[in-house]
């Protein structure tokens, strides 16, 4: 089985290891991630912002490409990346005028019809009733997943999992034989863009959520997003700074976690990458 897969800019950079999980987990499950070909920046998290035009030009270029190549669908991993197609398509769906005037841009059509997935929606549809039977080492620890804010908002237009108290992850990691804890901070904001330029800011909040996460007793912190994996991971240092206190939770991608339940080798799932090593591996 072919599927579309756009891995953003993220994925080709700082988190390669998210990239590097997702494909290597698609391939014990038989399932061929096929990159689309030529494909560019969605504008993610700025371009909303600074040229509306621009930003549904971003992602429509995208979306054509892979209606140009065939695919009915993609997986989208980065739930930036991910937030920005969903919302793109769905403007542009709405809104017949600049549907065309993108198209006119791009000198490419747009039919608006191509279903975006983003890494939970891809594992449940394809992989999640066939987990059982590809774990050989079960992933017996306390998790806390953090969803962040992008992957379940703005929630009338991505319509995915509950907006306040999501539970697909937690509803996976089940699945793999892990304890998933209940905790405050699923969809807090890590910080996310001032990572750089107010690292400060992303180590209160990003503090936070890794206070409470490791006040809970959970083993390792779940997500599906590489800023919120780079804040919580990355950012280590400035996060202990400002707890007074070194906190030594690792921060695993979903797909990692699944890969490791499945017998992946830990290289091959990219944890090396980890600023934080998890000691259960």
């Amino acid at each position: 089985m072919k599927i579309g897969f756009y891995p953003g800019c993220s994925l080709k950079g700082t988190s390669s290891d998210y990239a590097q999980s997702t494909l290597a987990l698609a391939k014990v499950f038989d399932i061929e991630l096929v990159e689309i070909t030529d494909w560019n920046c969605c504008g993610a998290t700025a371009a909303h912002n600074l040229n509306p035009e621009l930003a549904a030009a971003l992602p429509a270029r995208i979306l054509a490409l892979a209606e140009k190549q065939g695919f009915t669908e993609i997986v989208v991993p980065c739930a930036a990346c991910y937030n920005r197609l969903s919302v793109a398509q769905h403007e542009l769906n709405e809104n017949p005028e600049l549907k065309k005037r993108v198209s006119e841009i791009l000198q490419m059509p747009l039919s608006g019809k191509i279903q975006i997935l983003n890494v939970m929606q891809f594992i449940e549809k394809y992989i999640a009733g066939r987990i059982e039977e590809k774990v050989v080492k079960p992933f017996e620890q306390k998790v806390v997943c953090y969803y962040g804010c992008l992957l379940v908002r703005p929630h009338n237009i991505l319509q995915f999992d509950r907006l306040e108290d999501p539970q697909s992850m937690d509803q996976l990691m089940r699945k793999i034989g892990a304890d998933s804890l209940d905790w405050g901070y699923k969809t807090e904001c890590c910080g996310a863009g001032f990572s750089v330029s107010r690292t400060d800011i992303v180590a209160k909040l990003s503090g936070k959520i890794v206070k409470d996460a490791a006040d809970r007793g959970a083993d390792a912190i779940i997500v599906a997003c590489p800023m919120c994996q780079s804040n919580l991971d990355m950012r280590r240092k400035h996060i202990d700074r400002y707890l007074h206190k070194k906190t030594t939770i690792p921060v695993l991608y979903i797909t990692q976690a699944i890969g490791l339940a499945a017998g992946i080798k830990p290289a091959a799932l990219g944890l090396k990458k980890l600023f934080v090593e998890p000691e259960f591996v």
